[in-house]
């Protein structure tokens, strides 16, 4: 079921669209997520619409896209929330469009369900907090006629690490940044990657991997701020960032 609120603006969202112009025009944001480890903190709300500072978290991805340029979101969402998503982004300044799944699908099933309300191709992002250069992730995509690209981050270990010489402890570090990178979950898809995505299941499982073998698939380094909202604790770390940088522009 496909929901409408809104005309076509000026500004944007956070499924990026590409068109051969420089502009951001459109943009998918995966919200069918039922928050089970957030447990009670949801209010009983999708998680993408729990509030972190007085806004849903979904209102700084929209944000961030209209900051882009970005008119046009279609927000992925589980059966019969769509109204509420509506209701919960309106005034966002973008034309939003809530896309229901009428059973779960999955991650790449939703994204490839929401997609057929595109009008034009773009970038996706799911339920984090990012402060990525949206513009920049798109220029390199396109620059480098990849059929998908990733956004990455540095991975931070979630241990202190103790250094040794054979037995001898020489040291620790607390929280130390690994030698590998992860995805933030904001991609930006040309066509090609989406009509490659399941039609049930995980893109990240399937298609991704497939295009990585093809070298089709590109990554983004990002190694500002990404915040993920996956527990009580992440909640309210959110909650402290969001109060401390009331000026930083989140995707």
């Amino acid at each position: 079921m496909v929901r409408v609120r809104g005309d076509r603006a000026r500004v944007g969202g956070l499924a990026l669209a590409l068109s051969d112009a420089p502009a951001v025009t459109e943009a998918i944001v995966l919200a069918g997520g039922r928050a089970e480890r957030l447990g009670a903190a949801t209010g009983g709300l999708p998680k993408a619409l729990v509030p972190i500072g007085g806004r849903p978290l979904a209102s700084y991805q929209i944000a961030a896209f209209a900051a882009a340029g970005v008119a046009r979101v279609i927000v992925s969402c589980a059966a019969g929330q769509g109204d509420a998503f509506l209701a919960a982004l309106e005034g966002a300044g973008v034309a939003v469009v809530a896309v229901e799944e009428s059973e779960p699908l999955g991650r790449g099933g939703g994204l490839r369900h929401a997609a057929a309300a595109r009008i034009s191709e773009g970038p996706v992002n799911g339920d984090e907090l990012l402060d990525v250069d949206l513009l920049g992730l798109l220029g390199q995509h396109r620059s480098t006629g990849a059929a998908a690209t990733i956004t990455v981050a540095p991975m931070t270990s979630a241990f202190g690490v103790v250094d040794l010489e054979g037995t001898v402890v020489t040291g620790f570090r607390e929280a130390p940044r690994l030698p590998y990178w992860v995805s933030c979950g904001l991609y930006v898809l040309g066509e090609e990657a989406l009509a490659r995505l399941p039609e049930r299941g995980d893109h990240e499982r399937t298609t991704f991997p497939e295009l990585s073998v093809e070298g089709r698939l590109h990554a983004y380094r990002h190694e500002g701020v990404w915040l993920t909202v996956n527990t009580p604790k992440d909640l309210r770390a959110a909650e402290a960032h969001v109060a401390a940088n009331q000026g930083l522009r989140l995707a």
